[in-house]
């Protein structure tokens, strides 16, 4: 039987363990027992978000959480500054011109790093700037940027950080309060191993004083009222019950498994990883100076389709890679290394893309990428 192995940057593999949690029985959400599972939740994120804020659950995808981000912080013709390096940078810009914001848009060629030195050049530009949204793991280009820095240019102004980590929490490092980042939002469906359905958003105290200052229309995404919910224990709305459920299970792994442990495991498996291809004459799409760990990104050969080897891969033989998207459609692919895989998961992965590129005429030898990946994994 054909197997369906995700290497996907998101929804990502769900574990045995995990899909057994997501198959509990239903329980109602306003009891003392769903209490326990919301506080055991939060307690988690806090840990994994590595803060002491305040950390609101909705039900949602990740781009729900964005969205709570800008409705809650900005008001028309607030003055922000949104990173655009690749689609999610993207989804910044056009959530802040949806909700009116005079949006100044700091454009990075896909592939390249936005610098702390130029988001400090556009903030004296535009004092008035409320809130820099930038991408943790931008995984359209396989960047990540120096939050750290960003977050020190940003921490002495009167603007708060806003950090999209739906890719890159608990595989990417996000240190939310020493780094400075005032609202950090994330998903179920990626790191933390689970479906895709429950969304997360961090507020600092200066970002709980913009919620509270805001005019923007909001309702099911007003961030004051999970404020007020949370107090007791609390969702606003019906929450997605079986996969806060599963959560508790999944950040009780992750805790277990230790944080910076696993960091350390994802940053070996990119590195398995990019041996592998280039030992089969692929090359690294991003500078490697600012690859994420999340996943790999690596040009298509010439004269090979980018769209027709995912397709083959996914269809003829379980393995599913994520093809390049928007200018990179066909040109390059994307390769997971994050939540539940390990190097056995990425050995078969390079195994298939070995497979597939093979037939479809590129020339290198077989079994070049499993020995290099392997080289790196023996000498952890």
């Amino acid at each position: 039987m054909k197997r369906n192995l995700l290497l996907t940057p998101g929804p990502t593999q769900v574990p045995p363990q995990l899909c057994a949690a997501l198959g509990k029985p239903i329980i109602h959400h306003r009891t003392p027992q769903f209490q326990d599972n919301i506080k055991q939740a939060v307690e988690g994120l806090k840990e994994v978000y590595q803060t002491k804020n305040d950390v609101y659950i909705l039900t949602s995808s990740g781009s729900g959480a964005m969205e709570a981000a800008v409705v809650n912080l900005i008001s028309e013709g607030d003055t922000v500054i949104a990173v655009d390096g690749g689609k999610f940078g993207e989804r910044w810009v056009e959530l802040c011109e949806t909700y009116k914001a005079k949006t100044v848009v700091y454009k990075v060629e896909w592939g390249k790093a936005p610098t702390a030195q130029e988001i400090k050049r556009l903030l004296a530009q535009n004092p008035q700037t409320k809130a820099v949204f930038v991408t943790l793991a931008e995984t359209s280009t396989g960047v990540t940027p120096n939050v750290k820095a960003i977050g020190e240019v940003v921490k002495d102004t009167k603007a708060v950080l806003v950090v999209d980590a739906v890719s890159g929490l608990a595989v990417q490092e996000i240190k939310t309060d020493e780094w400075y980042c005032d609202v950090v939002v994330a998903a179920s469906h990626k790191g933390l191993m689970l479906s895709p359905g429950l969304a997360f958003v961090s507020a600092s105290a200066k970002a709980i004083g913009f919620m509270n200052q805001a005019t923007t229309p909001r309702y099911y995404f007003d961030l004051r009222e999970c404020k007020k919910a949370m107090e007791k224990v609390d969702t606003p709305f019906t929450p997605a019950i079986g996969i806060l459920i599963a959560l508790v299970d999944s950040l009780a792994m992750i805790k277990k498994d230790g944080l910076q442990n696993m960091f350390t495991r994802y940053a070996l498996l990119a590195k398995a990883t990019r041996a592998g291809c280039r030992a089969i004459g692929l090359s690294l799409f991003p500078d490697e100076s600012c690859a994420t760990n999340v996943l790999t990104a690596v040009n298509v050969p010439s004269g090979i389709d980018g769209e027709k080897l995912t397709k083959t891969m996914r269809d003829a033989y379980g393995i599913t890679f994520a093809g390049g998207q928007d200018k990179l459609k066909g040109k390059v692919i994307r390769m997971a290394h994050m939540g539940a895989l390990d190097e056995y998961d990425i050995l078969t992965g390079l195994a298939c893309l070995e497979k597939v590129l093979h037939q479809m005429g590129h020339q290198f030898e077989l079994g070049a990428a499993l020995a290099a990946a392997q080289k790196v994994l023996n000498q952890k």
